[in-house]
């Protein structure tokens, strides 16, 4: 059996298809799926994970979804040389490829795929690419939801440090150093543990995070409803609570549309505004779409043939 450093390489990924390596993943949880647990992703829900490791996809449907994600991971894995070339480069020292899921005994519920082992350090390399917008952050330090994938991957691999190689906007190459945070790694592996025996082995759902994929599965789940009445016994502070979200929500919203307001007020014709270093358009859109109304009222025939009826859960308070 191969090893990496403390982890042994559990499954070989050289000759592996996408869908295969798909499969693979579920038997832990990934660098990428740590974030995502903890709830710091700006990307992925806590339930997306569990979704995922469950073998239930809900977006198995979409196929605009699927054909976006396959795009993403096979322009991500051609910059991923890209941006491991340039390291090289820059810093003199050499990587190669482990071509390999990782495990480790002390961590069974975990899993690492990283992009590159260092050669002669302890350590690997995470190659990432990443927008303008993101520039100002990554300059300063590496966003958390990554600085945790890292250390998941410090804990599977028993690396005492690692390179993080970002390429910005295509005109900027950044590379940060992290060194090995035994009490974050304690408290990462702690959160991970805990989910993968409640929720994956143990079938509980994760805890409510606000998220679409939360709702999504929600109603995937619970579709059908007995007409029956229930009692609750959570604390009426619960309601109390949603009362005082949904005022903000109304009042953040009338503010949100009075600052849209002034703007368009001072754009007036022109479809193009700067402000600082933001771009603010206000520009002219045509959209053809069907006048169901008139096609009901002319040619109900017609209209009745290509009807489609959805049924889904409607939640009031």
């Amino acid at each position: 059996m191969r090893k990496y450093l403390d982890s042994y390489i559990a499954y070989e990924t050289n000759n592996m298809s996408k869908d295969e390596w798909l499969e693979k993943r579920k038997c832990g949880i990934g660098g990428s799926d740590a974030a995502s647990v903890l709830g710091l992703s700006p990307y992925k829900s806590s339930m997306s994970v569990y979704m995922d490791k469950i073998a239930q996809n809900y977006y198995a449907d979409k196929e605009d979804i699927n054909e976006e994600v396959n795009y993403r991971m096979e322009l991500g894995n051609k910059l991923e040389n890209f941006v491991a070339s340039e390291f090289t480069l820059k810093t003199g020292k050499k990587v190669r490829n482990i071509n390999g899921i990782l495990k480790n005994d002390k961590y069974t519920f975990a899993i690492a795929n990283i992009d590159r082992a260092v050669i002669g350090e302890k350590a690997f390399l995470e190659c990432k690419v990443t927008n303008t917008y993101s520039k100002k952050l990554w300059q300063k330090e590496v966003p958390i939801h990554y600085q945790i994938q890292c250390h998941h991957y410090m804990a599977v691999t028993g690396a005492t440090h690692c390179y993080v190689a970002v390429l910005i906007g295509n005109e900027e190459f950044v590379i940060h150093k992290l060194d090995r945070d035994k009490d974050l790694i304690n408290q990462i592996m702690d959160l991970e543990k805990m989910f993968w025996d409640k929720c994956v082995i143990g079938g509980e759902l994760p805890t409510p995070d606000g998220s679409d994929d939360y709702g999504e599965v929600l109603q995937y789940l619970y579709k059908d409803s007995i007409d029956e009445e229930l009692i609750l016994f959570e604390k009426e502070e619960l309601l109390n609570r949603y009362d005082e979200v949904c005022g903000l929500i109304k009042d953040l919203d009338s503010e949100k549309k009075t600052i849209e307001q002034y703007l368009k007020l001072q754009m007036k014709d022109y479809e193009i505004a700067y402000l600082g270093d933001r771009k603010i358009t206000w520009k002219k859109q045509t959209r053809s779409s069907l006048d169901s109304k008139r096609l009901k009222k002319e040619h109900p025939e017609i209209a009745d043939k290509y009807m489609k009826t959805t049924t889904s859960r409607v939640f009031r308070i």
